[in-house]
């Protein structure tokens, strides 16, 4: 592997092949994050640089055999008065053998201690319905990391990519289905956006509607530097209605899976459906892509613990505590395509300064 960085543990050899910790090679990165059954974008390389231009340090670090990577992580360093935390977003990427996993792990924590880390956080993109997960967390708490909420969102919808658009169709709300075909009927008109112009137009639309739901957006720089970095992998979509831009969105394609990345809508878009359109547009997008499944992103996580509890009454209370959530009408917005309600594990902090840790999780990354 081109341009890494060995460090050799010999603590940890396999029978057969010995395994080393890594840099790796960015491309060589990828290639494994988006083959990898859990891979996701948070964990790739160019995630890294993004984060890298706006206050963040990125770390890749891979377990290899030979060439080979088998396990690996992207860690971003928040730095503060001569301290820092390490975030692990969507990840570590594991590869089941606990002996990798936990060179890995250990891995990681002398990267933090190295770094002057309060604490370092990973956040597997596991599910707790996945056959893993049981045995993933009963391993990471025998390695003394602690269960904690999540940065990235807990609950979320995924959506099935397989079925044709047809059945897509047939599977969405009947709400969803009209709003799709009276933005067709009204002249709505959803394009890929590309000019200067158009990231001009989006950002317009994000401001005007943090202004109106009261949630934060990102610069308009980093926003440039989504589409820069990404590349093809990233989509702008813009939704124009009468002339003019009404709604629009980002979504991506990574490995096997669409992300519903950021959104916004004028007061005007929402009353002629321009969002349903351009979800419409970005799913038959990411099937032609090779995407397998879409992740909405984010929804009420009371919502995602109700979809696990038996009991009626206690499912009950979670989707009533739900409905006072902000995120309650995002929602059902989401839900009106038909996905499935999921939840991914918590996050684990392994903590290297105790007495510090309570203020920096709220600070630095909570």
């Amino acid at each position: 592997m081109a341009d890494c960085v060995i460090e050799r543990h010999p603590e940890r050899v396999s029978l057969t092949v010995a395994m080393t910790v890594v840099t790796p090679d960015p491309a060589a990165w990828d290639a494994f994050v988006a083959a990898h059954a859990d891979g996701h974008l948070l964990q790739s390389s160019r995630w890294g640089a993004l984060k890298g231009r706006f206050g963040w340090k990125p770390h890749l670090r891979a377990v290899v055999a030979g060439e080979t990577i088998q396990a690996g992580a992207l860690a971003l360093e928040k730095q503060r008065l001569a301290l820092s935390a390490l975030y692990v977003p969507r990840g570590p990427l594991f590869s089941g053998d606990p002996s990798i996993d936990a060179l890995l792990l250990d891995d990681m924590i002398r990267l933090g201690r190295r770094r002057r880390a309060v604490f370092v956080r990973i956040e597997p993109n596991i599910t707790e319905d996945d056959p893993r997960a049981a045995t993933l967390h009963s391993f990471l708490l025998d390695r003394a990391l602690q269960p904690t909420p999540p940065i990235q969102p807990r609950s979320t919808i995924h959506l099935d990519l397989t079925p044709e658009p047809e059945r897509l169709l047939a599977g969405m709300s009947k709400g969803h289905r009209a709003d799709i075909k009276r933005a067709l009927r009204e002249g709505v008109e959803v394009r890929e956006g590309g000019t200067p112009a158009d990231l001009d137009a989006f950002y317009a639309i994000m401001q005007a509607t943090s202004a109106r739901a009261g949630f934060a957006i990102h610069s308009l720089a980093y926003y440039a530097a989504v589409l820069e970095l990404f590349g093809d992998a990233v989509r702008l979509w813009l939704a124009e209605y009468r002339g003019a831009p009404v709604a629009t969105a980002m979504t991506a394609v990574w490995g096997a899976m669409a992300i519903y990345l950021y959104s916004g809508s004028t007061t005007e878009g929402l009353q002629c459906g321009a969002q349903h359109a351009i979800q419409w547009r970005a799913i038959q997008w990411a099937r032609a892509r090779g995407a397998v499944r879409y992740d909405f992103w984010g929804i009420p996580d009371a919502l995602g613990q109700a979809a696990a509890v038996a009991d009626p009454a206690a499912r009950a209370r979670l989707e009533a505590a739900a409905q006072h959530d902000p995120l309650y009408g995002v929602y059902r917005f989401k839900k009106g395509f038909g996905g499935i309600t999921t939840r991914y594990l918590p996050a684990y902090d392994q903590i290297g300064m105790p007495l510090l840790y309570a203020l920096w999780r709220q600070r630095v990354i909570g």
